[in-house]
């Protein structure tokens, strides 16, 4: 196995109330195990925003890393496209 290789996922920022952190909320699509039909499952992650730029409804790209604290261990890394404003 390589090393250097950081999982990242793409998702969509659900909540940016605490200090440089931002929830992110992502979809991925698997086939049920019986039926096999397509299901959509989605996982919340806390990643770090250094900048607090971002907004709920932005859409960014999140990559692993050290853990920051107790539930961080994912950093913003680029906003993909800004959502929808208030």
């Amino acid at each position: 196995m390589e090393r250097g290789k950081r999982k990242s996922r793409v998702g969509v920022v659900v909540s940016n109330k605490m200090a440089k952190t931002v929830v992110v909320r992502v979809e991925r699509r698997i086939a049920d195990r019986k039926y096999g039909k397509i299901v959509r499952r989605a996982t919340k992650y806390k990643a770090h925003d250094e900048n607090q730029a971002c907004k709920p409804g932005d859409r960014v790209r999140i990559v692993e890393t050290r853990p920051i604290s107790k539930e961080k261990r994912w950093r913003v890394v680029e906003t993909l496209e800004k959502g929808p404003e208030v």
